[in-house]
């Protein structure tokens, strides 16, 4: 797990959502928002991983 595809996964949802909002795709809206929201979710774990790692908890 890395914060830099949890944040890639974060944009994809955003670009993805805009795009369903736009063309009036409420599913495709929706699921852009979901994969931003799991993206953030996967880019917070990788950052607490990195500062227990930093702090000598494994």
């Amino acid at each position: 797990m890395s914060k830099a595809k949890g944040k890639a996964q974060e944009m994809k949802g955003k670009m993805k959502k805009a795009v369903g909002g736009a063309v009036g795709d409420p599913g495709m809206k929706g699921e852009g928002r979901a994969e931003e929201v799991t993206g953030k979710a996967r880019s917070k774990a990788a950052e607490a991983m990195r500062r227990m790692k930093k702090h000598g908890h494994e």
